[in-house]
């Protein structure tokens, strides 16, 4: 590819953001900066600045520029961008060519403010003419679904910030769809809150994702193959200054995190009640795809299967599935309609 035609995928994610550049991933790091409060410079950026997130002073702080998938802080969301985008182009220090062809992932639930945001961030960032595509959409290309079929496909997206149920045919999006802000940090929070209340231990949101990804499961009991060991939990002890610790089974987490799983059961209940017949019987044909991290937690797919009675499948490395798909958006910005300015 030509120096002067520069050509990135975004998966610009509450949690992480993800690029890729020639079909391969070059950046995957946290959504999250660090600044010097004095001055308001840059000081960290991506995973250097989650180093930093928790042990910050009053010389410095950081900034998760998204909130349940949409831009909370304009500034904030210009430097991470502007900085990831010259991570991803190994050019760190002088201006990015403004040759540069982008295409973002988006929440589906994105209104037209959040879309202008996003669009002047990237545009702001070095962008030339930003395209935007709706992460469903990208989740679904990601999977491998041939998303311009007169088939009906449904695809939940759990993401850091949101959740997103929706129905594709036809190259677009069938109403009903949803965007809810019940996701993977919520389920961070729960883990957090039960440390608290049933041992006791003070911990912060780096540990709790540990336990999430270590132990983190959606079924309280689980086959002996593939039942992870218990999880040793260090922090502080609510009641005095002294060290706690305890062991965590994954059944404890499928507990604490329950509500907040069968708050998304019930919204995929709810789209599906109001999707059309016909395609209604294409989802139940061809099951329902899962993606995003949230897709990782253990036995979410069979919990899903025995409350819907329709088949649940996880994608092949459900992080991925947006960054891929909106990869495959890039390549085909001719071909694919339902990209927008």
């Amino acid at each position: 590819m030509s120096f002067f035609r520069q050509e990135l995928a975004i998966d610009l994610g509450t949690a992480n953001t993800v690029i890729f550049k020639d079909d391969k991933i070059v950046l995957d790091e946290p959504s999250i900066i660090a600044v010097e409060a004095k001055t308001g410079k840059l000081v960290a950026i991506g995973t250097e600045a989650q180093l930093i997130e928790e042990h910050t002073n009053a010389r410095i702080y950081t900034v998760r520029p998204l909130m349940n998938g949409v831009i909370a802080d304009y500034d904030a969301a210009e430097m991470m961008l502007t900085g990831f985008i010259r991570k991803a182009l190994g050019n760190k220090r002088s201006l990015i060519h403004p040759s540069l062809n982008l295409v973002i992932g988006i929440p589906g639930g994105a209104t037209p403010v959040d879309m202008r945001s996003i669009r002047d961030s990237a545009a702001h960032a070095g962008a030339r003419d930003p395209l935007m595509i709706y992460e469903p959409m990208a989740s679904a290309l990601g999977i491998g679904l041939d998303v311009l079929a007169p088939n009906g496909n449904m695809v939940v997206d759990i993401g850091g910030g949101t959740t997103e149920i929706a129905v594709i045919s036809l190259g677009g999006i069938v109403e009903p769809s949803s965007s809810i802000h019940v996701a993977g940090n919520e389920i961070t929070n729960d883990i957090i809150d039960y440390l608290g209340q049933k041992h006791g231990i003070s911990i912060g949101r780096t540990t709790a994702e540990q336990i999430k990804f270590s132990v983190g499961s959606v079924l309280k009991e689980l086959p002996p193959e593939e039942a992870p060991a218990d999880f040793l939990v260090e922090g502080r002890n609510l009641a005095t200054p002294h060290p706690a610790s305890a062991m965590i089974s994954y059944g404890e987490v499928a507990e604490c995190i329950d509500k907040t799983i069968s708050k998304i059961e019930n919204e995929i209940l709810k789209v599906l009640q109001k999707t059309p017949p016909e395609i209604y019987s294409n989802i139940v044909h061809n099951g329902i795809w899962l993606a995003g991290g949230g897709a990782l937690l253990r036995g979410i797919a069979q919990r899903f299967t025995d409350k819907v009675n329709i088949q649940f499948h996880v994608a092949d490395d459900p992080l991925k599935a947006v960054a891929r798909g909106t990869c495959l958006a890039l390549k085909n910005t001719d071909n694919y309609p339902f990209l927008m300015r």
